[in-house]
């Protein structure tokens, strides 16, 4: 289990910290399981309440322990980190280790608007397919996502592509589409109702939305407005300093 050293060299709630990330990781402490009480810790290891909150505090900012009101705390489920390369949902969700799982939710071809043609580059009431679906991972729902796709290089997708199949996967194999760039715009701020009953979250919850532009041979083939759960998801980012920059 881990025992508190007093005279080693980290503090006591780092020392804490990590004995309890290591029940997390060990599936000692498995997802959504609650964690001892402050003063069943304090008793089991000897530590002051204040050393035990520290380290709780800590877990909760690294997202492995999420807290409820009223309820207490509880092992958090691992966030996913969104892809910096441009990969299917599917490869990205099979990448980490997860089952990918997608479920249509309507399919139906338009006229773009001003507004998506202008994302396309394309002129005003071009036809577009508009794919809705519930994207999957491990059987819990993870993101909405409404993809419109230029019906002119693929005017029958949605006959030929097999329901909840895979839609970079079609476009590849039926009409040798190979999405080869890529854009994105993220944004995050509350869940709407639909988005959050399909989502299994509550009406305002914090949601990241996305719009995507996939390209293809310089052409944008597909734009995709997604809505991630943020409770699910994280950012990050790499930065570097450009030469010869200085200060903060």
């Amino acid at each position: 289990m881990g025992v508190i050293d007093p005279s080693g060299p980290l503090p006591k709630y780092l020392q804490l910290r990590a004995i309890l990330l290591g029940m997390i990781e060990q599936n000692r402490l498995p997802v959504d399981a609650p964690v001892p009480s402050e003063r069943e810790l304090c008793r089991r290891f000897g530590v002051s309440r204040m050393t035990v909150r520290q380290a709780v505090d800590q877990l909760v900012a690294e997202d492995r322990l999420r807290r409820i009101p009223g309820k207490g705390t509880f092992v958090a489920r691992p966030k996913v980190q969104m892809p910096k390369e441009l990969v299917s949902f599917t490869e990205d969700m099979r990448a980490r280790g997860l089952r990918p799982g997608s479920l249509d939710l309507a399919a139906r071809t338009v006229e773009a608007d001003g507004r998506l043609a202008a994302l396309f580059a394309a002129d005003r009431g071009v036809r577009v397919h508009v794919l809705e679906r519930l994207r999957l991972a491990d059987g819990e729902p993870m993101a909405v996502e409404r993809s419109h796709i230029l019906a002119s290089p693929a005017p029958d997708l949605l006959d030929r592509r097999p329901p909840n199949a895979p839609l970079y996967e079609t476009l590849e194999r039926e009409y040798g589409i190979v999405m080869d760039a890529g854009e994105q715009t993220i944004d995050a701020g509350p869940a709407g109702e639909e988005e959050a009953r399909l989502l299994e979250i509550g009406a305002g919850d914090a949601v990241f939305f996305m719009r995507q532009r996939t390209f293809s041979r310089g052409v944008v083939v597909e734009v995709a407005l997604t809505t991630y759960r943020a409770d699910r998801y994280r950012i990050h980012l790499g930065l570097e300093t450009p030469r010869g920059a200085s200060g903060s």
